[in-house]
């Protein structure tokens, strides 16, 4: 008997040291923000401790701490589509069969731009509030922690005061300042008659204080008490509540105070998505992963690391900041099967977020310009859903509002286009290409002064092809050098150019060494895109479409939004 108590004691205890009773390995890779991915495998471990199987074979996860932004970059290449900002993947990232990114706003650009991206589950696993991060003393003069603060409050003081110095982490590449970006605009959007102004001033003013790394930012937060560096620092920013957390455990002479604003911004909501094509023995495992992650245990892990689970509420560990509301922030909503497990980012239209972020993009990095404007007969055309307005009273108002954007860093130069406007040619120089802080009423002049030629067709090869040979001539290193190309039909013009002729020149004179954006934007439903496609085929930029002229701001947001890389 004794010898059968040992011998049992002894299996029982080589079962325990041994693991789990499962054969082989399923190796399963998961890409997590880096503020998630220790409890992501902690929990993973102890899954696996416990007998994590599929089909009693041993599932071995992997998680590796990674930027959701090259994830980003990896996934667009992957499909073939660059997201704004983003640029082309590291080379040291890879696509995993799980990514867990900050949120849910990078599957939404990644849907936007690529049709096909189609992640499963795509549920939260956990949730951080964004919030306005001020030293603390400049928190107090806004009230905290007392009173509650509007985002239209803070724009107030962004837009029209002096005491703020504001700051954002690149939104095309940070979640955090993406939320922060699109809440301000909400805020701006909202303002009434001066709507467009206020959300002009405000991205100039974020601009100002852009951070390429949420390190850099955070860096510039005052390092000492004393009142005339606190007055010199960043005083405000939108960042995570954990950035706040993480920021405040080094115990800096100024901690930072997390204002949580209404309406609350679009949170952190951290998706487990399990990537398009993923074997199904693997998807099988991230589901097991899933369930895991979502136990108590799995709460006090990220309770520990300064996020709350995906209620909003908080776990064992977590370090509230003064003033943190329970439950915080916005809740994502339940994937949708019919986008393929796409949820939209905190109820955000993703057409919201690509605005905002083409807005950001035109207002922020400087450019130089061509605009031209088809003025033929048929932009007299009345556009019903504009009240009867025609389509060049419809254009010209994009275009000022465009012009509105682009601060006095930008070149911008205007022409106009039928056939035969002056002598034989097509086009009209209105405004050379020149400084927005020398020539903007001048172009402003100009815009309002704009009518369509009665009876002119549309010469757009000739005007296209000049055109290109005007921006090549004066090109700028470090620009996007671009022209955008505004018509409502195909090319007309007997005795012009032909296509092949325009081809066969545009290809002569590209230089892969001076790059130069060319964007087609077709008014109505009257426009051939494919003449337009095979043009920014050649040249590249883009071709769109606004069969309805009220949509034409909008596209022209997202066409100047194009950025290539610039050599010299």
């Amino acid at each position: 008997m004794a010898l059968v108590v040992v011998l049992v004691g002894a299996w029982f205890g080589y079962q325990r040291l041994a693991g789990p009773s499962c054969n082989g390995q399923l190796p399963l890779t998961v890409a997590a923000a880096p503020e998630i991915a220790p409890a992501v495998q902690a929990a993973a471990s102890q899954w696996s401790k416990d007998g994590g199987a599929v089909d009693g074979i041993c599932v071995a996860v992997q998680v590796t701490a990674t930027d959701p932004v090259d994830v980003a970059a990896v996934v667009a290449g992957q499909h073939g589509v660059a997201l704004a900002g983003v640029g082309q993947a590291n080379g040291t990232a890879v696509a995993p069969d799980v990514w867990v990114p900050d949120s849910s706003t990078w599957l939404a650009r990644l849907r936007i731009a690529a049709s096909a991206f189609a992640p499963a589950n795509a549920a939260s696993i956990a949730r951080s509030p964004v919030v306005v991060a001020m030293p603390e003393p400049v928190a107090a003069t806004v009230g905290w922690p007392n009173k509650k603060m509007g985002w239209g409050d803070l724009l107030k003081q962004v837009t029209t005061g002096t005491k703020l110095r504001t700051g954002i982490v690149e939104p095309s590449r940070d979640a955090a300042g993406l939320s922060g970006l699109l809440a301000l605009a909400a805020a701006a959007q909202a303002s009434g008659e001066n709507a467009q102004a206020a959300s002009t001033a405000a991205l100039r003013a974020l601009a100002t204080g852009k951070s390429a790394l949420r390190q850099d930012l955070l860096a510039r937060f005052p390092r000492s008490s004393d009142p005339a560096a606190i007055a010199s620092a960043l005083s405000a920013a939108a960042l995570s509540e954990e950035d706040v957390i993480e920021y405040n455990k080094a115990k800096p002479p100024i901690a930072l105070a997390a204002l949580y604003l209404d309406p609350a911004p679009v949170s952190l909501d951290y998706p487990f998505a399990v990537m398009p094509g993923t074997d199904p023995s693997k998807a099988a495992a991230a589901q097991g992963l899933f369930e895991v992650l979502g136990t108590g245990a799995f709460r006090n892990r990220l309770g520990a690391q300064g996020l709350r689970s995906s209620d909003g509420t908080w776990g064992a560990g977590f370090s509230a900041p003064p003033g943190a509301p329970s439950p915080a922030g916005t809740s994502a909503p339940p994937p949708s099967p019919e986008a393929g497990g796409k949820a939209a980012a905190g109820g955000l239209d993703p057409a919201v977020v690509d605005r905002a972020l083409s807005a950001w993009t035109a207002v922020t990095l400087p450019g130089r310009l061509l605009a031209v404007l088809d003025v033929s007969g048929s932009m007299e055309t009345p556009v019903p859903t504009a009240g009867g307005a025609p389509r060049m009273a419809v254009t010209l108002g994009a275009a000022q509002r465009g012009l509105a954007l682009f601060d006095d860093s930008w070149a911008v130069g205007l022409w106009t286009f039928s056939t035969e406007l002056v002598g034989k040619n097509a086009w009209r120089e209105n405004v050379a290409i020149g400084p927005l802080s020398s020539q903007r009423s001048q172009l402003a002049a100009a815009l309002s002064s704009i009518k369509p030629k009665s009876g002119g067709s549309t010469g757009l090869f000739d005007t296209t092809l000049e055109a290109y040979k005007t921006v090549q001539e004066g090109w700028e290193p470090g620009r996007v050098n671009s022209i955008v190309v505004m018509t409502d039909g195909e090319n007309e013009n007997p005795g012009g150019l032909t296509q092949a002729k325009l081809h066969s020149e545009l290809k002569r004179l590209a230089d892969p060494k001076r790059p130069i954006q060319v964007v087609m934007i077709g008014i109505g439903d009257k426009v051939n895109k494919a003449q337009m496609e095979a043009i920014v085929k050649i040249t590249g930029g883009g071709a769109f479409v606004a069969e309805d002229p009220t949509k034409i701001g909008d596209i022209f947001l997202k066409a100047i939004s194009l950025r290539p890389s610039t050599k010299g």
